[in-house]
């Protein structure tokens, strides 16, 4: 596509294979030409190249005039003399244009192949070639944090610099993709999960994806072993969660690098739901739940003071009943002043006592996949996955 004014019409300089190609023409013969109504015009050169001059878009504020270049195509040699430009010929570089978009928009979406010709200077020339276009990825890019790297959220070692990105915030909305084979079919899907922060609603800061044998799933339902991968924004791998399988209670663990930095044991209770948090060899929270009916986990220290919650949200009465899709709630405090706004003002803040490390919100991240796995999803078939309060 070239973009040309009224005054750089007079002198065209074309550059193809075979060598340059100068099309002199006259401006007020051209314009003359186009403003007598007719669509579409040809212009010859002294060489005998054919330049196609399409009428229709002449802009006011510029006065200029687009218009297509047909292409030269020839061998390397020079030998083979360039295809006719009839309308059979046209009609494959349109063709072969559409095909090209369409694989575009189904690869990178509809974003990727928007036209910008309004944004094309006055007096330049751009050459855009459908069979050498460059596929350009839309970019994505990591939410800042909501709360700022200082104090207890210092990284101290390499590792919590790995994950700060995605554990220095006041609130994290973990939410489970919906297992359709389940659903319809009673098919065990692997745990999918997005993980959003509600000061930046646009998009996800990160994603959660179980990886488990497909037999196991089937056999073993919830008690089945997995290992489930935490990412950010971009897909990179932060750190992972291990569960292997339990009988009479589950365990989870924490790893970064394979390194294991913590893990939650659960104590058998009737109907009580206990859960106790490791760093380590050393267990810095607790988890009482009294069951039934209570869908909050409140993370409390040796002293019962506040240190995290983990609430599951109540999604609809379809959502509850007919699907495992839940919801989790993670509020680790107060967040940063710059990073309320919008919807975020509204947020009630949780007061805890310290903020916790990024080691610690971690493990407190595998807390929550352990609940969903323990509480909220189906044990197979149809059935109502807040009926399971205890084993």
């Amino acid at each position: 596509m070239f973009c040309l004014s009224k005054r750089s019409l007079s002198s065209l300089l074309l550059r193809s294979g075979s060598g340059d190609v100068t099309a002199a023409v006259s401006s007020s013969s051209l314009f003359s030409y186009l403003d007598g109504g007719v669509g579409l015009g040809t212009l010859h050169s002294p060489a005998g190249s054919t330049i196609l001059l399409r009428n229709g878009h002449l802009c006011s504020s510029t006065e200029r005039v687009l218009f297509s270049i047909l292409r030269r195509f020839s061998d390397a040699s020079g030998d083979t003399p360039p295809p006719s430009l009839d309308r059979n010929f046209l009609a494959q570089l349109w063709v072969s244009d559409m095909k090209k978009l369409k694989e575009r928009e189904k690869r990178y979406g509809k974003a990727s192949t928007k036209h910008r010709g309004d944004d094309y200077p006055e007096n330049a020339v751009y050459e855009q070639s459908s069979l050498a276009q460059s596929d350009e990825i839309p970019t994505r890019q990591q939410p800042p944090v909501s709360q700022s790297m200082s104090g207890p959220l210092k990284p101290k070692t390499a590792d919590e610099a790995k994950i700060a990105t995605l554990l220095a915030r006041s609130n994290l909305l973990i939410t489970r993709d919906i297992e359709w084979a389940n659903l319809v079919l009673g098919f065990e899907q692997e745990n999918r999960y997005a993980v959003v922060d509600v000061c930046y609603p646009e998009a996800p800061v990160g994603s959660i994806r179980e990886q488990s044998h497909v037999i196991a799933r089937q056999l073993l339902r919830t008690r089945r072993p997995f290992v489930a991968s935490i990412t950010d924004a971009l897909g990179n791998e932060l750190f992972r969660v291990r569960r292997p399988f339990w009988w009479i209670t589950s365990s989870i663990y924490a790893e970064i690098d394979g390194e294991e930095i913590g893990v939650v044991h659960r104590r058998w209770h009737l109907w009580r739901r206990i859960y106790d948090l490791y760093l380590g060899n050393e267990q810095f929270a607790v988890v009482e739940n009294p069951g039934f009916w209570n869908w909050t986990f409140t993370v409390k220290d040796a002293d019962g003071e506040v240190l995290a919650q983990i609430d599951r949200d109540w999604r609809g009465f379809g959502f509850e009943i007919l699907t495992d899709a839940g919801q989790y709630a993670i509020r680790f405090g107060k967040s940063d002043a710059a990073s309320k706004s919008g919807p975020a003002k509204m947020i009630e803040e949780l007061l805890v006592k310290r903020p916790l490390t990024l080691s610690e919100r971690a493990v407190v991240v595998a807390l929550a996949i352990s609940l969903d796995n323990d509480y909220f999803s189906r044990h197979g078939g149809w059935g109502i996955p807040f009926m399971a309060v205890g084993e």
